[in-house]
């Protein structure tokens, strides 16, 4: 009795140790069946669909476009500033304001040319009455042919102070030359306007160029009348242009010649000052070009997918400017490659 009492006393934690020894040498796998390691085979790259577009890469001569950077300019811009000295009465138009030919823009306090013409009247008033009496008494030989001479100069020196102050008198109103649009407005009412000062600024929206300085090795590209393409950033389009002039000076710096181009098309929407670029050709040169609905861009990285054994790989590339749809391949890719036209999408 003694003894099976010692042997149930230590029974208990006797199967407890080899349990726990069961469960750790399950959990550590020293049951199951070894599988010796190998390598698990990973296809690169994704399913390529049976129906998949692809071209193959070639080297072909392409014309090469040359990028210039101008700005635009209206070909009609004039500069209004005031012909006599007078403080400002009233500003009529704002800047962007479209005004027509002979609207008045502004006015200038004209009373004291106002005196001045009153002045003048009064002096030709007597002046005819010196020179008609003079005739008449001409005509009596009660005087002489000199004293008749004098009095029809200071008639006619009177009459011409009167329309000289006159004409002073249109100065004080400034008038649009031109069908336009206001710009550059640089005074106010109570002003002083000298002569020569600029006020306002006219231009034509309808009349647009480009002006460009393009680089001395590729004026030889451009010709007067030549029709060129634009592309301006506001609106965002592209137009036809028509090289209109070639300055013939060189500018030292940056070796180039200023080229103004007259933009077709333009229906006012076109401000001065919008940035443009204007494509030189340039000779043309090999390359590799690929659909631009081959190229993919994600943040910085710009790639496409090259079909190889069933797979689309994703190849990283670098790219040059686009052209009637299609991108030139700078590096990342060579002759020979198959492309995916229309890449797999990525889940």
């Amino acid at each position: 009795m003694k003894a099976a009492a010692t042997l149930k006393k230590y029974l208990k934690p006797i199967v407890g140790i080899v349990g726990l020894a069961v469960v750790i040498a399950w959990s550590g796998g020293f049951l199951a069946k070894k599988v010796k390691p190998a390598k698990l085979e990973v296809l690169p790259g994704l399913a390529l669909p049976a129906d998949a577009e692809t071209i193959e890469l070639k080297e072909e001569n392409m014309p090469v476009r040359v990028e210039v950077v101008g700005t635009t300019a209206s070909e009609e811009k004039i500069n209004l500033s005031a012909r006599i000295p007078a403080y400002v009465r009233e500003v009529l138009a704002s800047a962007g304001d479209r005004v027509k030919k002979g609207q008045t823009l502004l006015t200038l306090d004209d009373r004291d040319i106002r005196q001045k013409l009153a002045a003048a009247e009064a002096q030709l008033v007597q002046a005819k009455t010196e020179f008609e009496r003079a005739q008449q008494l001409f005509d009596k030989q009660a005087t002489t042919d000199q004293a008749l001479t004098a009095a029809r100069s200071m008639f006619t020196a009177a009459q011409a102070q009167v329309e000289e102050v006159k004409v002073m008198l249109t100065y004080a109103q400034v008038e649009s030359p031109i069908d336009g649009v206001v710009t550059d407005r640089r005074i106010e009412a109570g002003d002083l306007a000298n002569p020569g000062m600029l006020l306002l600024a006219v231009y034509d929206p309808a009349r647009m160029r480009l002006e460009a300085p393009v680089p001395v090795r590729l004026i030889d590209r451009l010709a007067l009348g030549q029709e060129v393409e634009v592309a301006l950033e506001r609106p965002a389009r592209v137009v036809k242009g028509t090289v209109a002039e070639i300055v013939s000076e060189v500018e030292s710096a940056s070796r180039t010649q200023l080229v103004k181009v007259h933009l077709d098309g333009v229906n006012g929407d076109v401000l001065p000052g919008t940035f443009g670029r204007l494509w030189v050709a340039a000779e043309p040169r090999a390359g590799l070009f690929v659909p631009a609905s081959a190229v993919v861009q994600i943040g910085q990285l710009t790639y496409v997918q090259e079909a190889r054994d069933g797979r689309a790989l994703r190849r990283l590339v670098k790219t040059g400017p686009a052209h009637d749809g299609r991108v030139e391949i700078l590096s990342g890719l060579r002759a020979g490659n198959q492309i995916v036209v229309n890449p797999v999408r990525e889940e």
